[in-house]
């Protein structure tokens, strides 16, 4: 239930982050759709055939894509409301949230197909910053996991926080909940104070 909770969560959430996206880069309704698609979806399904899950949960389940479409649609008929022009403040925070979700969600479904610690925990950081990569390729944007203060660095600490309480036996939705809020915060912490992890120059 934790799992289908964050998952479905995220899902929504990174719809609206992509499609908001996708509209403060001209694109059209379909494209729109599309890139709010791969958004929400894309790092779930790269997880969920990585691990095996197959058919991935974003095919086998008609809410997935039902929510993406609807959330994406949802964003563009708000579009006037949304003033999403300047909108970099709603859209880190709504792609800080849709990290920690996934993050959480991805580390939790690989543990509960027997993966082990460090894999899982990669798997959730894979699930978090997978469909921000795919966007990042649409858009013509260098993915921001490879320039970003803190991103993937954060959806790795959020699904170690999942890892090591379900190691230690303690409750999935307060593990979920610690897991989430340490990938937000962190996340939210780099773009406050401009940490960022050495570069190569």
């Amino acid at each position: 239930m934790v799992i289908l909770c964050a998952d479905l969560a995220g899902t929504v959430v990174f719809a609206a982050e992509g499609a908001m996206a996708a509209m403060m880069r001209g694109l059209d309704l379909f494209g729109i759709m599309v890139v709010a698609f791969v958004v929400a979806l894309g790092g779930g399904m790269i997880r969920d055939v990585l691990i095996g899950a197959v058919p991935p949960s974003a095919i086998r389940d008609w809410r997935y894509p039902v929510l993406a479409f609807l959330t994406g649609l949802g964003v563009f008929a708000c579009r006037r409301m949304l003033h999403v022009a300047p909108g970099g403040h709603v859209l880190a925070v709504l792609d800080a949230a849709g990290l920690s979700l996934f993050a959480v969600a991805g580390a939790e479904k690989a543990l509960s197909h027997g993966i082990g610690p460090l894999a899982a925990a990669l798997m959730g950081m894979l699930t978090g910053v997978g469909g921000g990569v795919m966007r990042d390729v649409l858009l013509a944007r260098v993915p921001l996991i490879l320039v970003s203060d803190i991103y993937a660095t954060a959806a790795l600490a959020g699904a170690s926080v999942v890892v090591a309480g379900r190691r230690l036996a303690l409750p999935a939705a307060a593990v979920a909940g610690a897991g989430a809020m340490t990938c937000f915060c962190l996340r939210l912490a780099a773009l406050r104070y401009g940490w960022r992890l050495p570069g190569g120059m």
